[in-house]
């Protein structure tokens, strides 16, 4: 029986990247989110959506159902002295304020005299990711998870942060 929306999942997964595997939680502890809210990307989701717990699948995700395709547009030049204090290389990831006041991610690209240029693409952009996924369970939402979208394995005690530095409590 296929996943249904508002129900809560749990996976242990691992992404490559060609050979190189560039995330995973395989061993560790498992992702937990609800179904079809846009918490995961596309591609995995759609990947998982007949699967039933205690199965194992490989799922090929192509960008335009994960990171999307790499735009070559989405750089900037940055004056240098925007970045003082900071010991920048090339690969480089740091993380600043959007517009929309969230924390946005970027790569340093190229280290100039006067400039640095700094790229908006995730990592991941452009990327044919395969996933190995071992679906743990799939379960109803409580009618406050429903609501929140939050699962009650991932809500925190009062006062207590995740640790990404985001701001949440």
């Amino acid at each position: 029986m296929a996943i249904e929306a508002n129900q809560i999942v749990s996976i242990e997964y691992e992404v490559r990247d060609g050979d190189k595997v560039v995330d995973s939680n395989m061993g560790g502890d498992a992702l937990i989110f609800m179904f079809g809210k846009g918490q995961i990307i596309p591609g995995l989701e759609n990947g998982i959506v007949n699967m039933t717990a205690g199965e194992k699948a490989d799922i090929l995700v192509k960008p335009e159902d994960a990171y999307g395709e790499y735009s070559g547009e989405a750089t900037q030049e940055v004056p240098v002295d925007q970045f003082a204090g900071i010991d920048l290389a090339l690969g480089m990831t740091l993380y600043g304020q959007a517009e929309d006041g969230g924390t946005t991610q970027v790569t340093v690209k190229e280290i100039g005299a006067d400039t640095i240029t700094i790229d908006f693409n995730h990592p991941l952009a452009g990327k044919e990711l395969m996933f190995s996924i071992k679906l743990n369970s799939v379960r109803d939402a409580s009618e406050e998870e429903a609501m929140t979208g939050v699962p009650s394995e991932n809500k925190k005690e009062e006062g207590e942060s995740c640790g990404t530095g985001c701001g949440c409590h």
